[in-house]
């Protein structure tokens, strides 16, 4: 009886030592996210500065609750930008003590990865927008309406936007990580690949205005992420063969 009133005590012990772990790391985490979020308010018209010099519109603001909106707004992003590696660094290190020394050193290298693919991806939907969408939808004007836009209504489709390429380009990351835990494969990659390019090509559709010249132009860009996922997911699947049939190999030595 003693003897399992002790098991309980370590299981509640190791329990409120997870909790207690996973309550620092999101602290850290929360703490780098406010500071990123107060430089974004430092540097809110610089930001903003480098935004407008892109555009050949002039943007207004129609209430008070513009200006509050963009300076959270341009804040918050900043933030998510700047602390998306710390917090990548944090969950590492929250799961780090379950993982083997091989894979400490592969999960580590996704966080440089997932940091670049997101940025990345954000600076690719801000040019497609600015370079394609933009001049595309004010060219259908030709001169028939007065222009006002508003910063709210604006930056509201940038983000519309630019924030799915962000995430989209974080296929390859994703399916590397999913490939490495077993639940996909290559070949199955390459079994829905049809499905997976008819889903890519619609999400394009829903981002862009409706020109085919655009949907495709934006299209390309996100069936190469998902070949890259392949050829990616074949690489961690060669590995993870390998390291199965050396661990077989000393089984059967032993």
């Amino acid at each position: 009886m003693s003897e399992q009133n002790h098991t309980t005590q370590d299981i509640e012990m190791n329990i409120t030592d997870h909790l207690s772990e996973l309550r620092r790391r999101i602290i850290w985490s929360l703490t780098a996210f406010i500071i990123f979020f107060i430089l974004g308010f430092v540097f809110i018209q610089d930001i903003y500065s480098f935004l407008e010099t892109d555009i050949p519109i002039k943007l207004n603001v129609t209430s008070p609750g513009e200006i509050v909106w963009i300076y959270f707004t341009i804040a918050s992003l900043v933030a998510i930008i700047g602390s998306l590696p710390f917090l990548c660094l944090q969950l590492w290190l929250f799961i780090k003590p379950a993982l083997t020394s091989k894979e400490r050193k592969a999960s580590l290298a996704y966080i440089p990865a997932i940091f670049l693919l997101f940025v990345g991806g954000l600076a690719f939907g801000y040019i497609i927008f600015v370079q394609l969408i933009l001049p595309f939808l004010l060219s259908l004007n030709d001169g028939m309406f007065n222009e006002l836009f508003t910063v709210e209504r604006y930056f509201r489709f940038v983000f519309r936007v630019t924030i799915p390429f962000a995430i989209l380009f974080e296929i390859p990351i994703i399916v590397m990580f999913l490939t490495s835990l077993g639940i996909i494969n290559p070949e199955l990659l390459v079994r829905i690949r049809k499905y997976a390019y008819f889903v890519l090509i619609i999400t394009g559709a829903m981002i862009t205005p409706p020109d085919f010249i655009l949907q495709i132009v934006v299209a390309i860009p996100l069936i190469l992420l998902y070949e890259i996922s392949i050829m990616l997911s074949r690489i961690v699947y060669r590995k993870k063969l390998k390291a199965h049939r050396e661990f077989m190999e000393k089984d059967d030595l032993s």
